[in-house]
This record gives C-alpha cells, sequence and structure tokens, in this order.
C-alpha cells in the first residue's frame, strides 16, 4: 500500500470547500447559538457526504475535507496546550473566515488578538499535546471507506513562524529550542496516527515559500532572526518529524497563498498551489 501512495499521480491538499450547511451551523455556534453537540453531528454528516463523493468517483486516497477545522492549522494548535490565550479568538476566527485575510499579507501571522498559529501567540507554558485532532479526524474517515485516507498535519515551519519568540524567553530558550519541541510534539501525534493504521501523512508546510519572498524574509530580520538559519532549522524539524516510519507515505504541501492572497505592493493575486512532492530527509 504504501509503494501505492508513494506513486498516486492524483490528490488533494485536504482542505476542501465547506458545504452551507455546516458553515451555518459554525455561525451560530460562533455567537453561543448552537450547542457543540449540534455542530459535532453537522460535521460528521458533512464529512459523510464528501467521503462518499470521493469513493463514487474513485478518488485512490480519501480525506474528510479538514471539516472540522476552523483553518488547517488548527491541525496543531487545536491538539495543544501552552499558547498564552485571547479573550478575542472566537471573534477573530468569525472575522477571517468572512473576509479578514483578504486585507493583504498573512504570511507570518497577525500579531492580533486571534487563535494560535493562525496570528502570532506566545507561550504561556512548554506546550503538550491533549487532543491530538488529527487521529480523531482520520480514525472517523476510515471507518467510513475501505479507501486509504491521509491525515494532515501543519509543519513545524508555519507553528515557529507563528510563535512570538521574543515574548516567550521565559519558557523557551529561543526558537531552536521551540521548533525541536514542536517536532518532538509532532512525531508524537504522527506516531500515534501510524500505530492507528494511517498509511498516509502530509505535512502542510506552506511557510517554506516564505524564504524566497523579498517581503517575507525582511519581516524575519526586522524580528532579528537569521533567514539562513531559520530554513535549516525547519527542514531538521521535519525531518526529526517523519525519520524512521519507513512503511508509511509522506507529502509535503507547499503553496503561496490562496486565491485571496494580494501582494500589498503591487496590488497582484499572488495566488498559486504547488503540486504535491515528496518529503525526502536529504531536502
Amino acid at each position: 500500500m504504501s509503494a501505492e501512495l508513494d506513486n498516486l499521480r492524483v490528490d488533494h491538499i485536504g482542505s476542501l470547500s465547506r458545504p452551507q450547511a455546516l458553515l451555518d451551523v459554525h455561525k451560530r455556534a460562533d455567537v453561543g447559538e448552537a450547542a457543540a453537540d449540534e455542530l459535532r453531528a453537522a460535521e460528521d454528516a458533512a464529512i459523510r457526504d464528501v467521503v462518499a463523493a470521493q469513493d463514487a468517483i474513485g478518488f485512490p486516497v480519501a480525506n474528510d475535507g479538514e471539516f472540522r477545522r476552523r483553518n488547517f492549522q488548527d491541525s496543531f494548535a487545536a491538539s495543544v496546550t501552552g499558547y498564552e490565550s485571547s479573550a478575542d479568538a472566537g471573534v477573530y476566527a468569525s472575522q477571517f473566515r468572512d473576509g479578514m485575510d483578504r486585507q493583504g499579507r498573512v504570511a507570518h501571522g497577525l500579531a492580533i488578538p486571534g487563535p494560535a498559529v493562525l496570528t502570532r501567540r506566545a507561550a504561556a507554558n512548554r506546550l503538550t499535546v491533549t487532543h491530538n485532532l488529527p487521529l480523531d479526524e482520520y480514525r472517523f474517515v476510515a471507518s467510513l471507506t475501505s479507501t486509504p485516507a491521509k491525515a494532515t498535519l501543519i509543519g513545524p515551519d508555519r507553528v515557529a513562524q507563528r510563535f512570538d519568540w521574543q515574548n516567550s524567553l521565559d519558557v523557551y530558550g529561543g526558537l531552536d529550542d521551540f521548533e525541536s519541541h514542536v517536532a518532538s510534539l509532532q512525531r508524537g501525534m504522527v506516531s500515534d496516527l501510524i500505530d492507528a493504521g494511517c498509511p498516509y501523512v502530509q505535512i502542510d508546510a506552506p511557510g517554506y515559500t516564505a524564504y524566497v519572498d523579498a517581503p517575507s524574509l525582511a519581516t524575519m530580520r526586522s524580528r532579528g532572526e537569521d533567514t539562513a538559519e531559520n530554513l535549516r532549522r525547519s527542514i531538521d524539524a521535519d525531518n526529526a518529524v517523519i525519520d524512521g516510519f519507513d512503511g508509511t507515505t509522506f507529502g509535503i504541501h507547499l503553496c503561496r497563498g490562496n486565491e485571496r492572497v494580494v501582494d500589498p505592493d503591487t496590488g497582484k493575486d499572488r495566488s498559486s498551489v504547488a503540486p504535491r512532492r515528496p518529503l525526502r530527509r536529504d531536502c
């Protein structure tokens, strides 16, 4: 099975358009009009439909459309505790979904109230995995289909780019300490997925394109960061996450954003999506 998945010629990145019924429940949940049980039931129904649709066309790998997430970065943020909380996180999530990401660059997170990883947050304590969201997602999909199912997990690079390390030095000794710790946590999450039978894990790494983007590089340097060292650290962290899981297929998702990302310097649409590529230890 691993060899077959390694040579896939068709795939999707995991995040699919949410059906209107689910979006409606999300909005009601944001204002306290929908309970957790109702939201879970709406997610379950939407996932059943989207998995059935993939099976109906003979798609070779199944995914839940990331319908249990508000944003793909929740794969890590919703799985851990330890970030400083933001009282306005729920309000911000609603604003983001309704178009706040149309306001300009989002490559390094906005330093405003909001959910961890989606916005730059400091750490109050060393992070701890309390709920492996990708594992929960995988188990449900695997129960619905005989098609191999994949799990998606935001990689250490984006997590580090969205970490307010300057205000976390009493918790972490810097970015090396933080990203190494994130890699160890994510390795545990991947191990749990593989133990549950998951044959394919996709690492979402949109932040890598920042290293060939002049404004993003300038932002890193403005924070006193060495951009070459950031890149080296992130590659090492990715390799630490996947090392030794030889029977599992790993993929990496790279992109420059989505259809709503506009470069403020030129006013031009910067969106593009790179094809799936294998994640290699020597990358």
